[in-house]
């Protein structure tokens, strides 16, 4: 018999049984299709040792005007800024804003200095809190008090305490005169409280390295943040810095001083001294956790169409640049700013409690930019004039305005409401216009200018989205997840036909389906979408649409979030390894900062030898595959694995082939002056149907394969007995 070429049809098929599809790949592993022919993934590296704290589940890239190419990092405990390989953490502060206060003429300047003297009897502040006046009137009919401008006192400042009746803030421009007795007629000062005062707030146990912090409704959760900084030891500890928190009641909390005490002090009468707390807004769960009780979780918290409403959803960010300036918040949580001219030590700032802010949403389940109109909107937030949330409503701000929420007459504001399903999941953001899913149905938001400003269109009903982070653009098309199937849409919703739907959803743990994220790949032309096997609370699977080629893949990978950004040289992803890796950056796994081999393989659906009525004997191989790419000097290679079976329902022949070897390893000889091999390999392979596959575990080796040989001949119609 001449020899035999094996071609299979591109892509992963599993939608039938093994023989059916002959002719085709029915598994896969970190391998790709490129050109109809299987090939390895690319590498991935970390970049850099530093590592975050938590469960990274979003990642948004822009670059700032002093161009600095920043990440926008949310985990489950903090929200972080990446520059360089380093992370900022810039978690806001919880806080809330009192009731303004007017002063009378409370500013004192000094020649030459840039700190201002504020009077306010009592303040009650502490150092870090932060405060915004208003109303201020320069001295002598100048626009002015000692000679700087009133524009940079309106705005927010951070307060440094000097005495129990003034404190000071810093402005950018140093006073031209002295000014005693103070300036700026009939100020309103509004402060935003981020720093409580405690006095001698802990206990200690000798021995032991947990201090107790007493503070009357803290407000704090567990596994909160906290920084203390306190005037006086107690129990032998000086208590200062960042601490997680260790819920004990409303009342009470306590930390890990990372020292054991040297004596026992009980609160009261406690000791610390003076203490200052600032803390962080509330971390949330890593994944969705179940809740007990009757009653205990809101009707429609677990994921849709799970019938579940007993989880509590895990921490999910969302996040869009607003210029150089971040907008960000957690689903189910307000909203924040960071401000670029602050730098990278500030943390970010609630954006109710800066200046001019006027219905401000207090609680959204989804936040976007919308990049040409310049508009922030709220998916899933509250009304005006109530806290209470509203899962089908939409708002936006003014044009241009972070702030300004109030709808009137002279600004563009406003709000509408959606009516097909029960709660908003999430948008994508297309050239056009927004794509936004409820859970049941599809609708387009675009802006039409005063005096609609944005209306909406249903594009689709009786769909569904699996996770607020299922869907994805690529090639200017959203692709996305449903609770049983995948969609696409381009102008008209489409549902994709995949070769991999069954053995997805039959392994596939809906419990966590918050976790399901999606992501593309362009330079590949590929989505990927990232979920939990049936038995995984973790994410520990992936599975790929190549656009282009309309074909499947999958495999295993464990990542918790994705971004492919053309600000970037690779796509991006996070680990939980708690650190960002590049993906398509080399060749091997260095996401710990140790090369470690990819294992990749492809494996055929059954198919006969010549046509199944007869055995064949394949004694010959001429593999065709190509090494392009690899980095391994001395020799990259493959396992070509041939398993042969009497019939389809036989199982593989034992042993896999008589008095012969059914694997054989090829490798390119590395005196060749050409990348593909063409050279042959010797077996001794014999059976009615086989199993082709191909596989690779070695540094440095990147493989793609072409059209194997095979070098058959007929042997008979019996078995061997």
């Amino acid at each position: 018999m001449a020899l035999k070429k094996i071609i299979f049809k591109a892509g992963v098929n599993r939608e039938n049984t093994r023989y059916t599809n002959e002719g085709g790949w029915y598994e896969s592993e970190k391998v790709r299709f490129r050109q109809g022919t299987p090939e390895k993934i690319g590498g991935w590296q970390r970049i850099s040792s530093a590592t975050f704290l938590g469960v990274c589940r979003s990642i948004w890239n822009w670059v700032t005007l002093a161009g600095f190419n920043l990440l926008g990092l949310g985990t489950n405990l903090k929200f972080y800024l990446e520059r360089g390989g380093a992370y900022y953490d810039i978690t806001p502060l919880r806080g809330f804003e009192q009731s303004p206060v007017t002063l009378n003429n409370p500013f004192d300047t000094l020649n030459g200095s840039p700190i201002i003297t504020v009077t306010d009897v009592a303040h009650g502040l502490a150092t870090g809190d932060i405060v915004n006046f208003s109303g201020a009137e320069g001295v002598g009919g100048a626009e002015e008090i000692g000679g700087i401008p009133l524009y940079f006192i309106n705005t927010n400042h951070t307060v440094t305490v000097t005495t129990v009746d003034e404190y000071t803030i810093t402005v950018p421009t140093d006073a031209t005169s002295t000014v005693t007795g103070g300036g700026g007629a009939s100020v309103v000062a509004t402060y935003t409280w981020l720093t409580y005062k405690l006095t001698n707030p802990f206990s200690t146990q000798s021995g032991s390295s947990t201090v107790v912090v007493t503070q009357t409704a803290h407000g704090a959760a567990n596994g909160d943040f906290v920084t203390l900084t306190s005037t006086a030891a107690v129990g032998g500890l000086t208590i200062s810095g960042e601490y997680q928190i260790t819920l004990i009641n409303a009342n009470e909390y306590s930390i890990d001083a990372g020292a054991n005490a040297t004596s026992t002090v009980a609160n009261p009468p406690g000791g610390g001294g003076d203490v200052t707390a600032q803390y962080q807004i509330n971390v949330g769960p890593e994944f969705q956790i179940p809740l007990l009780g009757w009653g205990a979780g809101p009707w429609g918290s677990g994921p849709w169409g799970t019938g579940s409403s007993s989880l509590q959803t895990l921490r999910l960010w969302n996040q869009g640049n607003y210029g150089e300036d971040l907008v960000f918040g957690p689903r189910g949580g307000e909203m924040y700013v960071w401000d670029a001219t602050d730098g990278l030590l500030s943390r970010g700032k609630n954006i109710r409690y800066l200046w001019g802010a006027s219905d401000v949403p207090v609680v959204q389940n989804f936040i976007f930019i919308s990049d040409v109109s310049r508009f922030v909107l709220a998916l899933g937030c509250n009304d005006y004039g109530s806290v209470t949330q509203d899962p089908m409503l939409i708002r936006w701000s003014d044009q241009e305005s972070l702030t300004d929420w109030t709808p009137q007459a002279t600004n563009q504001a406003g709000s509408i409401r959606l009516s097909h399903g029960s709660e908003i999941v999430t948008a994508v953001q297309t050239r056009q216009e927004v794509v936004v899913f409820t859970d049941s149905a599809l609708y387009s938001l675009q802006y039409l200018g005063v005096p609609i400003v944005w209306s909406t269109q249903l594009l689709g009903d009786n769909l569904s989205i699996i996770g607020p982070n299922a869907a994805t653009i690529a090639s200017g098309v959203v692709f996305w997840m449903g609770v049983d199937k995948f969609y696409a849409y381009d102008g008209r919703v489409q549902t994709l036909n995949c070769d991999l739907r069954r053995f997805i959803y039959n392994d596939l743990n809906t419990s966590q389906s918050g976790q399901i994220f999606a992501g593309s790949n362009e330079g590949f032309n590929e989505v990927w979408w990232f979920y939990c096997s049936a038995n995984s609370t973790v994410v520990d699977r992936y599975v790929v649409y190549n656009y282009i080629e309309k074909v499947w893949y999958y495999g295993t990978m464990g990542r918790t979030a994705w971004l492919d950004s053309g600000l970037r040289d690779y796509p991006v992803a996070a680990t939980y390894s708690h650190n960002i890796v590049e993906h398509e950056n080399g060749v091997d796994d260095n996401e710990t900062g140790i090369s470690l081999p990819i294992a990749a393989s492809i494996g055929s659906s059954e198919f006969d030898i010549d046509d199944g009525d007869h055995f064949g004997f394949i004694w010959r191989v001429l593999p065709d595959i190509t090494f392009d790419g690899s980095t391994e000097d001395s020799g990259p290679q493959v396992t070509m694995t041939m398993i042969p079976m009497q019939n389809s329902g036989s199982g593989p022949n034992v042993p896999a082939s008589r008095g012969g070897n059914s694997a054989a390893t090829v490798q390119r000889i590395t005196n060749a002056v050409i990348e593909t091999f063409t050279g042959q390999v010797y077996v001794r392979v014999r059976g009615r149907q086989m199993i082709f596959k191909v596989s690779s575990e070695q540094l440095g080796t990147q493989w793609q394969l072409g059209a194997p040989r095979f070098d058959i001949k007929q042997d008979g119609r019996r078995g061997n007995t």
